[in-house]
């Protein structure tokens, strides 16, 4: 019985999606004189709640030329709403600010695509200690989280002074590739108060009032206690597979006026480095081994904010020149 009405159920949706809803939309237009897409930019602002509604539409819809649009070069988007407004016989004399509209929807539609491939082939492309630029980069991150410490050499412990887990950091970016060096090295470029504040109290003891002299003394395994680049590489991570699934086009669609970019995605990558960092000391775990339970409730918290149209993960700092705000 509960099999039947299931199949009842789902017969139903079917018939909905596919018949009723499409002659409910016909009777909308000859009521409002407005087709779905001009409803939606008129009844929304700029920004996710429109261009989620628009690429919902276009996905869904039975023509062949709005199925595409969603998939054009960023080159052609200009072109395809010209199409797009051809197709649905709208005057752009009479109706001006709906190509502009239409426009900007598209170009954070196909820019997202771009976004998710760019960072794919980041994610892709393995350390490589023979590539010079490679090296670079990372020679670079030590400068700018440890500017009064030269490097005794390529091969070093000190690297576990930043958060690396042996004497030669390739090893770790074997799960993230070259992402994860390009937002470490991001962060402590265009963040370094935060970076370097951050990487600071990762290092401090849990009890503040210990002295680190007593800390050492007494060899306690519980401390703020984790490490920097490889829970960078790790919220790296968490921040690609927000990209992938599509949960961070609410944040892009709202701070990206256009197309979404690196940089986008760069940016947000700091805001979640600061904010699991705060995260995990109000957490308060005993120590490192509970980093999966807290990235975990953590993720599922960001994922929380990001079912909400108009929210755009904001950083809570002055230091930080990501410009991102909650619309």
């Amino acid at each position: 019985m509960k099999h039947f009405l299931r199949v009842l159920t789902q017969l139903l949706v079917f018939l909905y999606c596919k018949c009723l809803w499409r002659g409910l939309k016909f009777v909308i237009r000859k009521l409002t004189g407005r087709c779905e897409l001009q409803r939606i930019c008129y009844n929304n602002k700029p920004g996710a709640r429109r261009t989620l509604k628009i690429e919902s539409s276009l996905k869904c819809s039975k023509h062949e030329l709005l199925q595409s649009a969603i998939n054009v070069h960023p080159d052609s988007v200009e072109k395809t709403i010209d199409d797009i407004m051809s197709l649905k016989k709208i005057n752009p004399d009479t109706n001006p600010q709906l190509g502009i509209s239409l426009q900007a929807c598209l170009l954070q539609i196909v820019g997202y695509r771009n976004l998710v491939v760019e960072v794919e082939k980041l994610r892709r492309e393995p350390y490589d200690c023979e590539n010079r630029a490679h090296e670079e980069m990372l020679m670079k991150l030590w400068k700018e989280l440890r500017p009064d410490s030269p490097l005794s050499g390529r091969i070093s412990k000190q690297w576990c002074e930043i958060g690396f887990q042996g004497n030669d950091p390739k090893t770790d970016f074997r799960g993230m590739g070259l992402l994860g060096l390009h937002n470490l090295l991001y962060f402590a470029e265009h963040d370094k108060a935060t970076a370097l504040q951050v990487l600071h109290d990762s290092l401090q003891p849990k009890h503040s009032k210990m002295s680190k002299a007593e800390w050492d003394k007494k060899k306690f395994d519980k401390a703020i206690g984790y490490s920097f680049a490889i829970v960078g590489i790790n919220i790296t991570d968490l921040a690609h597979s927000l990209l992938v699934s599509g949960a961070l086009k609410t944040h892009l669609y709202n701070v990206a006026p256009e197309m979404p970019s690196l940089v986008h995605f760069q940016q947000t990558f700091c805001y979640l480095m600061q904010e699991f960092h705060k995260f995990w000391i109000e957490e308060d775990p005993c120590d490192i081994m509970e980093f999966n339970r807290v990235r975990t409730k953590f993720h599922k918290r960001v994922l929380k904010q990001l079912k909400n149209p108009d929210m755009a993960l904001c950083p809570h700092f002055t230091a930080s020149d990501l410009h991102l705000v909650n619309l």
